[in-house]
Protein backbone atom coordinates (compact mmCIF):
# COMPACT_ATOMS: atom_id res chain seq x y z
CA UNK A 1 0.00 0.00 0.00
CA UNK A 2 1.46 3.18 -0.78
CA UNK A 3 2.07 5.80 2.44
CA UNK A 4 0.38 9.00 2.15
CA UNK A 5 2.30 11.92 2.50
CA UNK A 6 2.07 12.70 6.25
CA UNK A 7 3.04 8.64 6.89
CA UNK A 8 6.22 9.38 4.97
CA UNK A 9 6.67 12.55 6.97
CA UNK A 10 6.70 11.08 10.92
CA UNK A 11 8.58 7.96 9.28
CA UNK A 12 11.39 9.88 7.58
CA UNK A 13 11.75 12.18 10.34
CA UNK A 14 11.67 9.40 12.82
CA UNK A 15 14.26 7.07 10.80
CA UNK A 16 16.32 10.59 10.68
CA UNK A 17 16.66 10.21 14.64
CA UNK A 18 17.25 7.10 14.73
CA UNK A 19 19.96 6.98 11.95
CA UNK A 20 21.79 9.46 13.69
CA UNK A 21 21.38 8.16 17.14
CA UNK A 22 22.58 4.46 16.07
CA UNK A 23 25.77 6.31 14.16
CA UNK A 24 26.59 8.10 17.55
CA UNK A 25 26.44 4.26 19.41
CA UNK A 26 28.51 2.56 16.37
CA UNK A 27 31.24 5.34 17.05
CA UNK A 28 30.85 4.68 20.74
CA UNK A 29 30.89 0.95 19.98
CA UNK A 30 33.98 1.20 17.85
CA UNK A 31 36.20 3.43 19.88
CA UNK A 32 35.50 1.00 23.19
CA UNK A 33 36.38 -1.44 20.65
CA UNK A 34 39.93 -0.08 19.91
CA UNK A 35 40.60 0.01 23.97
CA UNK A 36 40.09 -3.33 24.56
CA UNK A 37 42.16 -5.98 24.77
CA UNK A 38 40.26 -8.46 21.96
CA UNK A 39 39.68 -5.65 19.96
CA UNK A 40 40.02 -8.19 16.97
CA UNK A 41 36.95 -10.02 18.82
CA UNK A 42 35.00 -7.40 17.76
CA UNK A 43 36.23 -6.51 14.70
CA UNK A 44 33.41 -8.77 12.51
CA UNK A 45 30.28 -7.83 13.83
CA UNK A 46 31.50 -3.88 14.20
CA UNK A 47 32.13 -4.04 10.35
CA UNK A 48 29.28 -5.63 9.69
CA UNK A 49 26.81 -3.20 11.78
CA UNK A 50 28.56 -0.54 10.18
CA UNK A 51 28.02 -1.62 6.59
CA UNK A 52 24.08 -2.05 7.73
CA UNK A 53 23.89 1.23 8.68
CA UNK A 54 25.21 2.16 5.61
CA UNK A 55 22.95 0.63 3.25
CA UNK A 56 19.87 2.13 5.91
CA UNK A 57 21.51 5.43 5.67
CA UNK A 58 21.64 4.75 2.05
CA UNK A 59 18.18 4.33 1.65
CA UNK A 60 17.11 6.72 3.76
CA UNK A 61 18.44 9.06 1.64
CA UNK A 62 16.87 7.59 -1.52
CA UNK A 63 13.76 8.41 0.27
CA UNK A 64 14.24 11.64 1.42
CA UNK A 65 14.50 12.34 -2.27
CA UNK A 66 11.70 11.15 -3.52
CA UNK A 67 9.73 12.34 -0.34
CA UNK A 68 10.88 16.45 -2.00
CA UNK A 69 9.92 18.12 1.00
CA UNK A 70 6.53 16.62 0.96
CA UNK A 71 5.50 16.99 -2.55
CA UNK A 72 3.95 13.57 -2.63
CA UNK A 73 2.03 12.35 -5.80
CA UNK A 74 0.57 9.14 -6.45
CA UNK A 75 4.01 7.99 -8.49
CA UNK A 76 5.99 9.12 -5.54
CA UNK A 77 4.24 7.43 -2.96
CA UNK A 78 4.45 4.31 -4.65
CA UNK A 79 7.84 4.76 -4.87
CA UNK A 80 8.58 5.54 -1.36
CA UNK A 81 6.36 2.28 0.01
CA UNK A 82 8.87 0.23 -2.62
CA UNK A 83 11.22 2.03 -0.94
CA UNK A 84 10.51 1.00 2.56
CA UNK A 85 9.65 -2.33 1.74
CA UNK A 86 11.94 -3.23 -1.16
CA UNK A 87 15.07 -5.16 -0.59
CA UNK A 88 18.08 -3.17 0.37
CA UNK A 89 21.11 -2.36 -1.98
CA UNK A 90 24.20 -3.23 -1.22
CA UNK A 91 27.89 -3.64 -2.83
CA UNK A 92 28.46 -7.18 -3.58
CA UNK A 93 31.67 -6.83 -1.94
CA UNK A 94 30.54 -4.64 1.20
CA UNK A 95 30.22 -6.88 4.61
CA UNK A 96 26.81 -6.17 5.07
CA UNK A 97 26.44 -8.68 2.11
CA UNK A 98 27.11 -11.40 3.74
CA UNK A 99 24.55 -10.97 6.51
CA UNK A 100 21.42 -12.20 4.14
CA UNK A 101 22.83 -12.52 0.91
CA UNK A 102 20.51 -13.03 -2.05
CA UNK A 103 21.39 -14.01 -5.79
CA UNK A 104 20.45 -11.05 -7.02
CA UNK A 105 22.98 -8.68 -4.99
CA UNK A 106 21.01 -7.40 -2.86
CA UNK A 107 20.32 -7.39 1.26
CA UNK A 108 17.66 -9.74 1.64
CA UNK A 109 15.98 -7.39 4.01
CA UNK A 110 13.39 -4.56 3.72
CA UNK A 111 14.24 -1.09 5.53
CA UNK A 112 12.40 -2.05 8.79
CA UNK A 113 13.97 -5.56 9.16
CA UNK A 114 17.42 -4.23 8.76
CA UNK A 115 16.80 -1.34 11.47
CA UNK A 116 15.86 -4.47 13.41
CA UNK A 117 18.62 -6.61 12.23
CA UNK A 118 21.14 -3.56 13.75
CA UNK A 119 19.53 -2.87 17.00
CA UNK A 120 19.85 -6.22 17.74
CA UNK A 121 23.56 -6.10 16.33
CA UNK A 122 24.13 -2.84 18.23
CA UNK A 123 22.71 -4.63 21.59
CA UNK A 124 25.01 -7.44 21.45
CA UNK A 125 28.16 -5.36 21.29
CA UNK A 126 26.95 -3.12 23.68
CA UNK A 127 26.44 -6.25 26.06
CA UNK A 128 29.81 -8.18 25.07
CA UNK A 129 31.48 -4.38 25.28
CA UNK A 130 29.91 -3.86 28.80
CA UNK A 131 29.47 0.02 28.41
CA UNK A 132 26.24 -0.01 29.99
CA UNK A 133 27.15 0.13 34.05
CA UNK A 134 25.11 -2.41 36.36
CA UNK A 135 23.15 -1.04 39.37
CA UNK A 136 20.70 1.48 38.26
CA UNK A 137 20.66 0.58 34.49
CA UNK A 138 19.51 -3.29 35.52
CA UNK A 139 15.85 -2.41 35.36
CA UNK A 140 16.39 -0.47 31.76
CA UNK A 141 18.32 -3.36 30.32
CA UNK A 142 16.25 -5.82 31.51
CA UNK A 143 13.53 -4.11 30.26
CA UNK A 144 15.13 -4.46 26.74
CA UNK A 145 15.96 -7.91 27.25
CA UNK A 146 11.89 -8.00 27.68
CA UNK A 147 11.03 -6.72 24.37
CA UNK A 148 13.89 -8.13 22.69
CA UNK A 149 12.33 -11.55 23.61
CA UNK A 150 8.95 -10.54 22.80
CA UNK A 151 9.84 -9.47 19.38
CA UNK A 152 11.87 -13.12 18.92
CA UNK A 153 7.99 -14.72 20.21
CA UNK A 154 6.64 -12.60 16.95
CA UNK A 155 9.68 -14.12 14.99
CA UNK A 156 9.18 -17.52 15.82
CA UNK A 157 5.93 -16.93 14.72
CA UNK A 158 6.71 -16.90 11.29
CA UNK A 159 8.86 -19.98 11.06
CA UNK A 160 7.41 -22.69 9.03
CA UNK A 161 5.64 -25.60 11.05
CA UNK A 162 8.18 -28.33 11.45
CA UNK A 163 11.88 -29.02 12.83
CA UNK A 164 12.95 -25.34 12.16
CA UNK A 165 10.34 -23.91 14.16
CA UNK A 166 10.35 -26.43 17.00
CA UNK A 167 14.17 -25.36 17.39
CA UNK A 168 13.21 -21.49 17.42
CA UNK A 169 10.94 -22.34 19.98
CA UNK A 170 13.17 -24.46 22.44
CA UNK A 171 15.55 -21.57 22.26
CA UNK A 172 12.41 -18.95 23.14
CA UNK A 173 11.76 -21.35 25.90
CA UNK A 174 15.31 -21.24 27.60
CA UNK A 175 15.77 -17.30 27.10
CA UNK A 176 12.33 -16.53 28.70
CA UNK A 177 13.52 -18.58 31.95
CA UNK A 178 16.69 -17.22 31.91
CA UNK A 179 15.13 -13.60 32.22
CA UNK A 180 12.95 -15.31 34.49
CA UNK A 181 15.68 -16.06 36.52
CA UNK A 182 17.94 -12.93 36.09
CA UNK A 183 14.42 -10.53 36.56
CA UNK A 184 14.01 -12.43 39.98
CA UNK A 185 17.99 -12.20 41.08
CA UNK A 186 17.87 -8.48 40.47
CA UNK A 187 14.32 -7.86 42.55
CA UNK A 188 16.12 -9.59 45.74
CA UNK A 189 18.97 -7.22 45.47
CA UNK A 190 21.79 -9.99 43.65
CA UNK A 191 24.35 -9.07 41.50
CA UNK A 192 23.61 -9.73 38.12
CA UNK A 193 25.51 -8.39 35.51
CA UNK A 194 27.93 -11.17 35.51
CA UNK A 195 24.01 -12.77 34.04
CA UNK A 196 22.88 -10.18 32.12
CA UNK A 197 25.28 -9.65 29.55
CA UNK A 198 25.42 -12.93 28.46
CA UNK A 199 21.99 -13.18 28.61
CA UNK A 200 21.79 -9.88 26.29
CA UNK A 201 24.34 -11.27 23.88
CA UNK A 202 22.65 -14.74 23.38
CA UNK A 203 18.87 -12.96 23.15
CA UNK A 204 20.56 -10.46 20.64
CA UNK A 205 22.08 -13.04 18.51
CA UNK A 206 18.99 -15.18 18.50
CA UNK A 207 16.66 -12.57 17.29
CA UNK A 208 19.33 -11.78 14.41
CA UNK A 209 19.19 -15.01 13.26
CA UNK A 210 15.96 -14.97 12.87
CA UNK A 211 15.28 -11.99 11.03
CA UNK A 212 17.74 -13.72 8.45
CA UNK A 213 15.77 -16.30 8.52
CA UNK A 214 12.52 -14.38 7.69
CA UNK A 215 15.01 -12.76 4.93
CA UNK A 216 16.26 -15.40 3.77
CA UNK A 217 12.83 -17.39 3.58
CA UNK A 218 10.97 -14.56 1.75
CA UNK A 219 14.03 -14.07 -1.10
CA UNK A 220 13.94 -18.40 -1.76
CA UNK A 221 10.27 -18.18 -2.17
CA UNK A 222 10.89 -14.86 -5.02
CA UNK A 223 13.62 -16.77 -6.50
CA UNK A 224 11.47 -19.81 -6.89
CA UNK A 225 8.17 -17.92 -7.82
CA UNK A 226 10.94 -15.65 -10.63
CA UNK A 227 12.49 -19.16 -11.17
CA UNK A 228 8.96 -20.58 -12.61
CA UNK A 229 7.85 -16.90 -14.28
CA UNK A 230 11.11 -17.19 -16.27
CA UNK A 231 10.91 -20.94 -17.28
CA UNK A 232 6.84 -19.80 -18.40
CA UNK A 233 8.84 -17.25 -20.52
CA UNK A 234 10.98 -19.24 -21.83
CA UNK A 235 8.80 -21.58 -23.05
CA UNK A 236 6.95 -19.33 -24.84
CA UNK A 237 9.62 -17.42 -26.56
CA UNK A 238 11.22 -20.69 -27.49
CA UNK A 239 7.72 -21.64 -29.03
CA UNK A 240 8.00 -18.59 -31.39
CA UNK A 241 11.43 -18.89 -32.05
CA UNK A 242 10.84 -22.41 -33.30
CA UNK A 243 8.37 -21.41 -35.61
CA UNK A 244 10.83 -18.72 -36.43
CA UNK A 245 13.26 -21.36 -37.64
CA UNK A 246 10.63 -22.89 -39.43
CA UNK A 247 9.99 -20.00 -41.53
CA UNK A 248 13.67 -19.03 -42.53
CA UNK A 249 14.05 -22.60 -43.21
CA UNK A 250 11.13 -22.67 -46.11
CA UNK A 251 12.16 -18.98 -46.94
CA UNK A 252 15.99 -18.91 -47.24
CA UNK A 253 19.08 -20.79 -48.37
CA UNK A 254 21.47 -21.36 -46.95
CA UNK A 255 19.65 -21.40 -43.72
CA UNK A 256 21.61 -20.69 -40.13
CA UNK A 257 22.06 -24.04 -38.29
CA UNK A 258 21.19 -23.50 -34.76
CA UNK A 259 18.87 -25.68 -32.16
CA UNK A 260 16.36 -24.30 -30.70
CA UNK A 261 16.68 -24.46 -26.65
CA UNK A 262 14.22 -26.29 -25.00
CA UNK A 263 13.97 -24.82 -21.20
CA UNK A 264 12.16 -28.15 -20.61
CA UNK A 265 14.84 -30.69 -20.46
CA UNK A 266 15.64 -28.62 -17.41
CA UNK A 267 12.49 -30.47 -15.90
CA UNK A 268 10.57 -28.59 -12.97
CA UNK A 269 11.46 -26.14 -10.70
CA UNK A 270 13.22 -27.21 -7.58
CA UNK A 271 12.66 -26.86 -4.08
CA UNK A 272 15.40 -26.44 -2.61
CA UNK A 273 16.59 -23.61 -2.10
CA UNK A 274 20.64 -24.04 -3.38
CA UNK A 275 18.81 -26.20 -6.39
CA UNK A 276 16.71 -23.11 -7.28
CA UNK A 277 19.50 -20.63 -7.43
CA UNK A 278 21.25 -23.14 -9.42
CA UNK A 279 17.91 -23.62 -11.65
CA UNK A 280 17.98 -19.65 -12.64
CA UNK A 281 21.50 -19.88 -13.58
CA UNK A 282 20.86 -22.24 -16.23
CA UNK A 283 17.57 -20.52 -17.02
CA UNK A 284 19.98 -17.34 -18.01
CA UNK A 285 21.98 -19.54 -19.92
CA UNK A 286 18.58 -21.18 -21.93
CA UNK A 287 17.84 -17.46 -22.33
CA UNK A 288 21.00 -16.14 -23.37
CA UNK A 289 20.74 -19.53 -26.13
CA UNK A 290 17.42 -18.74 -27.19
CA UNK A 291 18.55 -14.64 -28.14
CA UNK A 292 21.59 -16.30 -29.75
CA UNK A 293 19.51 -18.15 -32.23
CA UNK A 294 16.93 -15.69 -32.86
CA UNK A 295 19.27 -13.53 -34.12
CA UNK A 296 20.88 -15.75 -36.32
CA UNK A 297 17.61 -16.20 -38.23
CA UNK A 298 16.31 -12.77 -37.78
CA UNK A 299 19.57 -11.49 -39.05
CA UNK A 300 19.15 -14.55 -42.35
CA UNK A 301 15.27 -13.29 -43.01
CA UNK A 302 16.13 -9.75 -42.89
CA UNK A 303 18.47 -10.10 -45.34
CA UNK A 304 16.10 -11.33 -47.80
CA UNK A 305 13.44 -9.30 -47.03
CA UNK A 306 16.22 -6.43 -47.85
CA UNK A 307 17.03 -8.15 -51.25
CA UNK A 308 13.32 -8.01 -52.13
CA UNK A 309 12.88 -4.12 -51.28
CA UNK A 310 15.80 -2.70 -52.89
CA UNK A 311 14.89 -4.96 -56.07
CA UNK A 312 11.32 -3.49 -56.05
CA UNK A 313 12.32 -0.01 -55.36
CA UNK A 314 15.14 0.21 -58.44
CA UNK A 315 12.54 -1.65 -60.72
CA UNK A 316 10.11 1.30 -59.62
CA UNK A 317 13.48 4.03 -59.78
CA UNK A 318 14.02 2.60 -63.89
CA UNK A 319 10.67 2.50 -64.72
CA UNK A 320 10.14 6.13 -63.95
CA UNK A 321 13.44 7.23 -65.18
CA UNK A 322 12.61 5.64 -68.41
CA UNK A 323 15.26 3.08 -68.66
CA UNK A 324 15.26 0.35 -70.85
CA UNK A 325 17.86 -2.21 -71.97
CA UNK A 326 17.46 -5.92 -72.32
CA UNK A 327 20.59 -6.79 -70.28
CA UNK A 328 19.00 -4.83 -67.64
CA UNK A 329 16.05 -6.33 -68.18
CA UNK A 330 17.20 -9.99 -68.75
CA UNK A 331 19.19 -9.53 -65.02
CA UNK A 332 15.97 -8.46 -63.23
CA UNK A 333 13.89 -11.45 -64.96
CA UNK A 334 16.62 -13.17 -63.50
CA UNK A 335 17.04 -11.81 -60.08
CA UNK A 336 12.94 -12.21 -59.95
CA UNK A 337 12.71 -15.71 -60.84
CA UNK A 338 15.63 -16.27 -57.65
CA UNK A 339 13.42 -13.95 -54.87
CA UNK A 340 10.24 -16.25 -56.43
CA UNK A 341 11.94 -19.64 -55.53
CA UNK A 342 11.73 -21.31 -51.96
CA UNK A 343 13.71 -21.42 -50.40
CA UNK A 344 14.97 -18.13 -51.95
CA UNK A 345 19.19 -18.52 -52.37
CA UNK A 346 20.17 -15.41 -50.74
CA UNK A 347 23.81 -15.21 -51.98
CA UNK A 348 22.91 -15.57 -55.61
CA UNK A 349 20.04 -13.29 -54.71
CA UNK A 350 22.39 -11.01 -53.69
CA UNK A 351 24.68 -11.30 -56.51
CA UNK A 352 22.33 -10.29 -59.54
CA UNK A 353 21.65 -7.53 -57.27
CA UNK A 354 24.59 -5.84 -57.36
CA UNK A 355 24.92 -6.80 -60.81
CA UNK A 356 21.28 -4.73 -61.45
CA UNK A 357 22.70 -2.31 -59.19
CA UNK A 358 25.84 -1.83 -61.30
CA UNK A 359 24.15 -1.53 -64.80
CA UNK A 360 21.15 0.03 -64.10
CA UNK A 361 23.95 3.01 -63.04
CA UNK A 362 25.95 2.93 -66.17
CA UNK A 363 22.75 3.02 -68.04
CA UNK A 364 21.58 6.89 -69.02
CA UNK A 365 17.60 8.08 -68.43
CA UNK A 366 15.90 8.63 -71.27
CA UNK A 367 15.97 12.21 -70.77
CA UNK A 368 19.67 11.94 -71.05
CA UNK A 369 19.74 10.75 -74.62
CA UNK A 370 20.51 12.95 -77.94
Amino acid sequence: MPLSGQEAFVYLRDLGVWRDKRKSELDALDSAALASSEADAFSRDLTMSMALWKAISDRYDLLSVTFDSGRVGPTEAARLSTLVWGRLDVAPDSPAARVAPSTSGALSLSLPEACRLSDALTSSLRARLSLEPSGAEVGTRLKDVRATVERIRDQVALVPAGVDREAARRLLTRLEQRLLDVTDRAKRGAEVGGLLAPLEHDAAGTERDLIVGAGERLTDARDAERAGRQREELLARGAAIGDLVTRVVALVTPAPRFGVPDVRALGEVPTDPAAVDAYLVKLDAVSRALTRVQTAYGDALAAREEIIGLAGALAAQARAAGKTDPDLDHLRGRLDAVLAATPTDVPRAKALLTAYQALDRALPTSGSRR
